[in-house]
């Protein structure tokens, strides 16, 4: 079995987690006025864990990939070859994904996700700042005001010294 079709396992076992916490759990917990209500708070959690399996199946049983018919293809990883791979990026986006969720509420949305659209592209290679600056901040607004503004879900916008 190549990698995808392990990956997507994997995939498929989370999405079947993620289905039971949203079909036994988050019910459970609901007061009595929104058990009546035809969207619960689970509703939306429900089809992402039914669309992930049927994606994950997707990829599993799908068909095979020419290079998966042939007896003599390589292993897409080499595990002894794995220094070869960019694993400093890859651990460079983890680290920052960390000191994002750690700089998301003080130092406040707009202004944490804007370095952290910055600085994630550039570790993965982009160099034209005059595009990944206007860009990612534009970005940042715009979740910002769809989450603040039309969900009405409160984002502390800047850092708590400049006020709400």
């Amino acid at each position: 079995m190549t990698l995808e079709r392990w990956i997507a396992l994997v995939f498929v076992l989370f999405s079947l987690g993620y289905g039971y916490l949203a079909f036994v759990t988050m019910d459970q917990l609901l007061p009595p006025f929104m058990q009546r209500n035809p969207i619960w708070p689970s509703t939306f959690p429900k089809a992402l864990a039914i669309l992930g399996v049927i994606v994950g199946m997707a990829v599993i049983f799908g068909p095979k990939k020419m290079a998966e018919l042939d007896q003599t293809a390589q292993v897409d990883i080499n595990y002894r070859r794995l220094h070869e791979y960019k694993l400093g990026q890859a651990l460079a986006l983890l680290f920052l994904m960390v000191i994002y969720a750690i700089c998301l509420r003080p130092v406040g949305f707009l202004i944490s996700t804007s370095f952290f659209l910055i600085l994630g592209s550039t570790i993965l290679g982009e160099r034209k700042w005059f595009f990944s600056v206007p860009i990612s901040v534009v970005t940042a607004t715009g979740v910002w005001y769809l989450v603040q503004q039309v969900l009405g879900i409160y984002l502390r916008p800047f850092p708590f010294f400049m006020g709400n």
